[in-house]
C-alpha cells in the first residue's frame, strides 16, 4: 500500500469520527447545564432551583443525555461505519451495531470460559464492566471503532455478493451483517490476548503528551499542526478515549482517557469532590486549551488582519473577518480564519502552531478547571462561570496575554513579509454568495473551477472544506474558485484538492453533487 493511500485512509478515518463527536458536543452542553443546576452548591446559590418540578426536569434531562455518554463505543461503531463505507452506508451502520454486540458478547464468553469474570466490586480494576447488559472487557471506543471499520470493509467488499440459487435470499446486502457477525468472532477471541499489550504500549507513549511540565504544549502544537492534513481529530480521539490520555482512579473506579474521567467528575461529582483536583490537567487538553484559541487567539489574528488591511478594502475585509472570528467564538470552528493565511504563508502557520503550543504551557500551573469539549463563549459561561472552583479568571488573564502576543506577531509578520491576508489584495472580492446562501450558483462556479463534471471523480467534505479527487489538476481555475466564495484552496497531493468554505461546506457539497448529477 502506497504512502498516499495510507494517509488518505487516516484522513478518512479522522473524518468518520466527527459524526459521534458532533452529537456529543451539544448533548454534553445540555448535560452540563442540567448537572450544574441540579448540584447542591448551585441550589444554595439560587434557591429557586430547589423547586421539586425544576429538579425533576433537570434530573430527567441529565439522565436522558447520559445515554449518549454511556454508549460512546456504539456511537463510534455507527459513525465510523458510515464515514468509511463507500457504498450502502445504511447497511454498513446496521452491520456495525451487530458487529459491536457480537464483539462484546464473545469477549464476555471468553472471560467466562477462562474463569476471568471479575466480581462486581472488582470489575473496574480488572478492566471489565457491564456493556449493554453484558459483562465484558471495557475496551471503550476502540471496540466501537473496530466494529465500524469491519462493517465498512465488509459492506464495500460484499454488498453485491452473488450466492448459489439455494442461498440466493442471503445474497447482496443481506450477506453483509451475516459476514460481519462471522468475522467478528475470531477478532473478538484475539482481542483479549493483544489488549494487554496494546494498553501497555499506549501508556508507554502517553508520557510525552501527558507530561506535567510540557505535555499540554506538545499536544496543542500537534493539534494545530495536523489541521491542514485533517489528522487533528485522530489525535484528539486517541487522547480523549484511550490509555494514551491516562487512566484515572475516581471513587475506586478506573476511567480511561481524559474525556471519560472528565465526564465522571464534571457531570456527577462536582467541584466539591476531592477528584476535582484532577480537572486542571484534564481540561487543559479539552475546553481550557481550546478556549485560548477560539476566544483570544483567533480574535487577535482577525484584528491584526483588519488593522493591516488596505484602507479602501477594510469595509469588505471587516465583514469577512468578523464572520470567521464569530464562527470560532460562537461555533468552535477555527479553520476558516486559519486557512486565510495557511495557504499564502505556510511558514506563518508553522509559527502559529508553535505559539499555540508554547502559550498553552501556563495551563499546567494556573489551576484552570473549565470543561467540557468545546471552546465557545457559551461553554465558557456554562462550565466556567456557573461552576465553582474553575479559576476562570486565570484563563482570562492568560487569554489576554495570548491575545497581545498573537496580535503583534501577526501584525508584524503581515506587514514585514507583505502577506496577502484579507483586505491586502489589490482587488478583494465580495463574498456575497455565501452570505446570501446562493449555493446553486456557488456549485456552478465550483464545478467549472474544477474543470467541469467530467474532471471530478469524487466529492466529500469535512467540517470546513470540500475534499475532491480530480482526473487532471491542471484544469483547476483558482480564480473561479475564489469567485465562488472559497477562502482557500489547498492541494495536498496530485489530483486531490481541498476547497475551504467554512461552516457552509456541507450545503455547498450537496449543491455540487446535485450539479454533477444534472443531465
Amino acid at each position: 500500500m502506497s504512502l498516499d493511500k495510507i494517509k488518505d485512509g487516516i484522513q478518512l478515518f479522522g473524518r468518520s469520527l466527527l459524526l459521534p463527536i458532533a452529537v456529543m458536543a451539544p448533548i454534553g452542553m445540555v448535560m452540563g447545564i442540567c448537572a450544574a443546576l441540579s448540584q447542591s452548591y448551585m441550589i444554595n446559590k439560587l434557591p429557586f432551583l430547589g423547586n421539586g418540578t425544576i429538579q425533576i426536569i433537570l434530573t430527567s434531562l441529565k439522565d436522558l443525555t447520559a445515554i449518549v455518554f454511556n454508549n460512546i463505543p456504539l456511537l463510534f461503531a455507527m459513525g465510523v461505519a458510515y464515514g468509511l463505507a463507500k457504498n450502502e452506508k445504511g447497511i454498513a451502520v446496521f452491520a456495525s451495531v451487530l458487529g459491536y454486540l457480537t464483539l462484546t458478547m464473545v469477549m464476555g464468553i471468553w472471560l467466562k470460559v477462562n474463569g476471568k469474570l471479575a466480581e462486581p466490586q472488582m470489575m473496574s480494576e480488572a478492566g471489565q464492566g457491564i456493556v449493554l447488559g453484558i459483562q465484558s472487557l471495557k475496551i471503550e471506543a476502540i471496540g466501537g471503532i473496530t466494529a465500524g471499520i469491519l462493517a465498512a470493509k465488509v459492506t464495500d467488499r460484499f454488498y453485491k455478493l452473488q450466492l448459489p440459487l439455494a442461498f440466493a435470499f442471503f445474497s447482496g446486502k443481506k450477506s453483509v451483517p451475516i459476514i460481519t457477525f462471522g468475522l467478528m468472532i475470531p477478532i473478538a477471541l484475539i482481542i483479549p490476548y493483544i489488549w494487554g499489550a496494546v494498553t501497555s504500549f499506549l501508556i508507554s507513549i502517553s508520557y510525552i503528551m501527558m507530561n506535567d511540565d510540557f505535555g499540554v504544549g506538545v499536544y496543542w502544537f500537534l493539534h494545530r499542526a495536523l489541521i491542514p492534513f485533517g489528522l487533528h481529530h485522530v489525535l484528539a480521539s486517541v487522547v480523549r478515549f484511550t490509555e494514551a490520555g491516562g487512566v484515572y482512579m475516581i471513587d475506586g473506579q478506573a476511567y480511561t482517557g481524559i474525556l471519560n474521567a472528565t465526564n465522571k467528575i464534571l457531570f456527577e461529582l462536582g467541584p466539591q469532590d476531592k477528584s476535582w483536583e484532577l480537572m486542571p490537567k484534564l481540561t487543559s487538553y479539552l475546553a481550557s486549551g481550546q478556549m485560548l484559541t477560539t476566544l483570544f487567539r483567533i480574535p487577535a489574528i482577525g484584528l491584526a488582519m483588519y488593522h493591516t488591511a488596505f484602507l479602501k478594502n477594510r469595509p469588505i475585509a471587516k465583514g469577512l473577518l468578523l464572520t470567521v472570528v464569530l464562527t470560532a467564538v460562537l461555533g468552535n470552528v477555527t479553520e476558516p480564519l486559519e486557512f486565510t493565511f495557511l495557504f499564502i504563508a505556510p511558514a506563518l502557520y508553522v509559527v502559529y502552531a508553535i505559539l499555540c503550543g508554547l502559550m498553552a504551557l501556563p495551563l499546567q500551573f494556573l489551576d484552570v478547571s473549565i470543561g467540557y469539549i468545546r471552546g465557545t463563549i457559551f461553554d465558557f459561561g456554562i462550565f466556567g462561570l456557573l461552576y465553582e472552583n474553575t479559576n476562570w479568571i486565570n484563563l482570562v488573564l492568560l487569554g489576554i496575554v495570548n491575545f497581545v502576543v498573537f496580535y503583534f506577531v501577526f501584525r508584524f509578520a503581515i506587514v514585514k513579509f507583505n502577506i496577502s491576508t484579507p483586505g491586502r489584495e489589490a482587488d478583494i472580492r465580495n463574498n456575497s454568495l455565501l452570505k446570501e446562501k446562493r449555493y446553486d450558483e456557488i456549485a456552478s462556479l465550483v464545478v467549472k473551477g474544477l474543470g467541469g463534471k467530467e474532471n471530478i471523480k469524487n466529492v466529500e467534505n469535512c467540517v470546513t472544506r470540500l475534499r475532491i479527487d480530480l482526473k487532471d489538476q491542471t484544469k483547476i481555475d483558482r480564480e473561479m474558485l475564489k469567485d465562488s466564495g472559497s477562502s482557500g484552496v489547498f492541494i495536498p497531493k496530485n489530483n486531490h484538492i481541498h476547497v475551504v468554505f467554512g461552516p457552509h461546506v456541507e450545503f455547498v457539497k450537496n449543491a455540487v453533487v446535485d450539479k454533477m448529477n444534472e443531465k
